[in-house]
């Protein structure tokens, strides 16, 4: 288990610590939600859950059969619902592998991508794309 307090700051910022290591974040709510935007909105760190979460089984993966992905690189989009409830509608993936296209490993990397434990705990209605750059 791991704990993490929170405190609200006001102003619709909240400051996180991450008990075991000491490290802190901040979050502002986004300009289109009466935030300014200053900070990672609480629906930002879920794409940046995703899409760490994804880069690291690949790393856990490539480190045991010792495949170097070094400079792998993930940008992640959000979209928001139009409609209520409020809510992030789909998550858009670009995954740029370090390695060559026709990787003998490739598929399993893909897989092991997918069976990350943030993209097993978000709500199925969200959509998520991933789109895969191989060297």
């Amino acid at each position: 288990m791991v704990e993490i307090k929170l405190t609200y700051e006001g102003d619709l910022h909240c400051s996180a610590i991450h008990t075991p290591s000491g490290n802190t974040l901040v979050t502002d709510a986004p300009l289109d939600n009466n935030g300014r935007g200053q900070a990672f909105s609480p629906t930002d760190l879920v794409a940046t859950a995703l899409a760490s979460c994804m880069a690291t089984v690949i790393g856990i993966l490539a480190k045991r059969k010792e495949i170097s992905v070094e400079g792998m690189a993930v940008t992640v989009r959000k979209l928001m619902s139009e409609d209520q409830p409020r809510r992030i509608s789909r998550l858009e993936l670009d995954l740029n592998m370090p390695l060559a296209a026709d990787h003998p490993d490739r598929k399993l990397l893909e897989s092991a991508a997918r069976g990350c434990p943030v993209h097993h705990s978000l709500h199925p209605d969200i959509e998520v794309e991933m789109n895969w750059s191989w060297r």
